[in-house]
Order: C-alpha cells, then sequence, then structure tokens
C-alpha cells in the first residue's frame, strides 16, 4: 500500500492524531483517560534529551564566538529583550482583565472554596526572593545539573565548559569534536523519537477530551476567551510588530514552525519542541552560539503566555471574589509576577504552580481561589505555552540580528518559500545535518 505523500509530512501526521484522541475522548471517554501515558512517554522521551543537547549545542556555540564580551553581550541584550516583553504581556494581561472583566458578577465567597486541590502546586510554590533564585541555579554536583533536567543548572554548566574550552583553544580541541560528535548523535535519536509525536498528540487529546469534556467550562468561558484573546493580541500586535520591524514576517515564522505548534498545542508543553527549534532556528541563519544561549535562558525568562495569565487569572480572582485592589497593591502584584514568571517550567500545569506563588506574598488576594481555575487551567495552558514558544523563537532572531550573527539572505530564503514542499525540504535538513 501505497502512502500519500502529504501523510509523510509531521504537520499532517499530528493533526490526524488530535483529530483522532479528540474524537476517542469525546465517543469513548473512559478509553480517552487512559490513553494518557502514550503523551507522558512521549514528552518524557524528549525531555530526557533536551539537557545534553542544550549542553553540546550551548559548549559548541559559545567556542564559535568570538570573545567572553560577545557571549556577555549576548545574554544582557537577550534579558533585556525578555523583562521587556513580560512587562509588556503583564500590561496586557492587565488590561484585558479590566476591558473584559471575566470574573464580574460571580460573587464567590473564597472561605467555602475546597483548597486542598491546591496542594501539589502549593508544595512547589514557596516564595523565592531574588537570591534564593541565583542560588538554585548552582547544582549540587556537575552531574546533578543533567539530573533533574533543568534548563539554568545546565545553562550554568555548559557556559563555564564553554568558557573553559575556550581558555585552551589547543587541548580543547579533540573536545569540542567529541562534543560536537555527540550532538549529531543526539539529534540523530531526537530525530526518532519525533516520529512519535503523532502517538504523543493522540494520547495528549483524547485524554483532555476524555477527562475533561466541555463541562468543566462552565461558566468560567469567560476567563478562557479573555486569556485567548490576549495571547492572540500579544502575538499579533506586540511580536507581528517587532518583526516587521526586523525585516521578516511572524506568520511566515509560524508557517515554518507549525509542525513545532502544532506539537506544543497537543502537549500543552513547551519543552518537547526545544531541542527541534534549536536546529530549525540554526537552520534559518541564527549563529549557533546565539541560538544555544539564548533559546535556553527563554524557556525560564521568557514565559510571556505565563505572564499574561498569571495577571489575567489574579484579577479574575479578585473580581470573582469582590476583593477591590488599588492602584498601589496592583504595581506591587505586577512587581511580584516580575519574578515568579521567571523559572517556571513549561508544562501543563506551571502556570497554576506560578500563580500559587504569586498569591502567597499578595496578602489581599485568596489563594483559594486558585481552586476555581484547577478544572479549566488544561484548556488554557495551549494558549500560555503557544505564547511562550512563539515570543522564544521571535527572541532568538531579534538577538541574532542584533548581533549580526543572523544570515538574513537564508532567513528571507527559509521563511519565503510558498511551495508545498519547503517544510519538507526543513525537516530533510534537520535530519541530514543535526550538529549544524
Amino acid at each position: 500500500m501505497v502512502i500519500p505523500r502529504p501523510l509523510h509530512s509531521l504537520y499532517v501526521q499530528v493533526l490526524l492524531g488530535m483529530v483522532l484522541g479528540m474524537a476517542t475522548g469525546h465517543f469513548w471517554p473512559q478509553a480517552g483517560t487512559l490513553l494518557k501515558p502514550l503523551s507522558d512517554g512521549f514528552v518524557g522521551l524528549v525531555k530526557m534529551m533536551i539537557a545534553p543537547i542544550v549542553f553540546c549545542t550551548i559548549v559548541s556555540g559559545i567556542t564559535s564566538l568570538a570573545s567572553g564580551k560577545a557571549i556577555g553581550r549576548t545574554i544582557l541584550r537577550a534579558l533585556a529583550l525578555f523583562y521587556l516583553l513580560t512587562a509588556v504581556a503583564l500590561a496586557l494581561g492587565l488590561g484585558t482583565a479590566f476591558v473584559l472583566r471575566p470574573g464580574e458578577g460571580m460573587h464567590i465567597d473564597a472561605r467555602h472554596l475546597d483548597a486542598t486541590v491546591l496542594a501539589q502546586y502549593a508544595t512547589h510554590a514557596h516564595p523565592h526572593g531574588l537570591v534564593a533564585f541565583a542560588l538554585s541555579i548552582i547544582p549540587e554536583t556537575l552531574a546533578g545539573a543533567f539530573d533533574k533536567g533543568d534548563v539554568l543548572p545546565v545553562l550554568l554548566i555548559s557556559l563555564l565548559f564553554g568558557f573553559a574550552l575556550n581558555a585552551y583553544p589547543g587541548a580543547g580541541r579533540p573536545v569540542l569534536a567529541l562534543i560536537d560528535g555527540v550532538a549529531q548523535i543526539l539529534f540523530r535519536i531526537l530525530a526518532m523519537i519525533m516520529r512519535l509525536a503523532p502517538l504523543g498528540a493522540f494520547g495528549a487529546m483524547a485524554f483532555t477530551v476524555g477527562r475533561f469534556g466541555l463541562r468543566s467550562v462552565g461558566s468560567l468561558g469567560m476567563l478562557m476567551v479573555s486569556l485567548y484573546v490576549a495571547c492572540l493580541l500579544f502575538v499579533a500586535l506586540v511580536l507581528a510588530a517587532l518583526a516587521r520591524l526586523h525585516g521578516f514576517a511572524l506568520w511566515r515564522l509560524l508557517r515554518y514552525l507549525r509542525e513545532e505548534l502544532l506539537i506544543v498545542l497537543a502537549t500543552s508543553s513547551t519543552e518537547p519542541v526545544l531541542p527541534r527549534l534549536i536546529a530549525k532556528l540554526e537552520a534559518l541563519g541564527c549563529d549557533k552560539g546565539v541560538v544555544g544561549l539564548v533559546l535556553p535562558a527563554g524557556y525560564s525568562f521568557n514565559l510571556d503566555g505565563t505572564a499574561i495569565y498569571l495577571t489575567l487569572a489574579s484579577m479574575f480572582i479578585a473580581q470573582a471574589c469582590d476583593v477591590p485592589l488599588s492602584a498601589s497593591q496592583i504595581a506591587t502584584m505586577l512587581a511580584v509576577m516580575l519574578l515568579t514568571s521567571k523559572g517556571a517550567a513549561g508544562v501543563s500545569g506551571s502556570g497554576l504552580v506560578a500563580l500559587v506563588a504569586t498569591l502567597t506574598v499578595i496578602p489581599d488576594l485568596p489563594v483559594a481561589g486558585v481552586a476555581l481555575l484547577v478544572g479549566i487551567d488544561r484548556f488554557m495552558s495551549e494558549a500560555r505555552a503557544l505564547t511562550s514558544v512563539i515570543s522564544n523563537a521571535c527572541a532568538v532572531i531579534l538577538v541574532s540580528m542584533w548581533e549580526n550573527a543572523c544570515d538574513r539572505t537564508l532567513l528571507a530564503r527559509m521563511l519565503g518559500r510558498e511551495e508545498p514542499g519547503g517544510a519538507d525540504n526543513v525537516e530533510d535538513r534537520l535530519e541530514n545535518t543535526p550538529g549544524k
């Protein structure tokens, strides 16, 4: 039997997996809820690859940059962009809450809410100061940075390793060759794992529809609509404007990354696409050193979807529980969110963890109000994850351009492709030159 050519595309396969998963969850909800291990297994396999791939990519990238000064400038520019985008995202979420007022008229008494459902989130949401957050980046052991899979400790170890190799270029050349070889093998393994993406998408959508259905939406539907509107405005107004100012069209970038965006949509997680984003952004003409530094850092410092969610959800709780907030209280809340929005893992449920962490240091808002959102959080995590992935992809291209480390001709050619086979050519390039 000859398989039609369109079915060879990962994009089409993932899309079919999502459709079949939603149908399974709708018509056979009990069976759908049992398929969650398919999604968990796929995400787990990709997360297993993140730490070593990030390490190899950053080390190889640092050795390609001119000097430590260039590395420091790249990191500072990236962090400045991250905090600017986060501030805009927080303000946009706040403005959307004031305009649409999703919690108005609910008149909920927070004392009657069941806060026991928040236990699993509160255990991970103890408030952290800036010093405590910085210290948490340092792993207990060198191998410990890879054990938990957190990106920031791996980023630290990679920077130190790369600087050490630059200090001894002669002796470090064999080590660098080994790292590049390992990177090629890792990307080849990743290409094999990504063939399971349609199966992971199938399991994730079957579980979501089978477990939650539409019954969980109810009167909270306005909050979901508000979040999707705010995220759409952020992408369409803020990111699209930045892209146009720098000479490329955002919608073409989204078309180029459509497979990754579908995987994020299906799994509600940004982590499964991190290794592929590294390869695809390098294929666009961005310097591998800039990609290796900016993208992993963005996964912890540039979660704009989570930032929008934090202000919108906090104001929803205030409106639903009839808690008036003064201008100074809102300003304090925004300042706290600039910290709590950083370092949240890009997986489903991380938004609730960050929200609990925020409310624990704002006594005016009841933490128990988060219980209102637990039932529909799964439906909102897709918007948060998609917004953050798109923002980080744009940030890498912008910083690359600022550092004169972007091949604009290659960028224009790759994003300018209109023929149906363009995506397949990119896929072939990633598989044939995984360690670019």
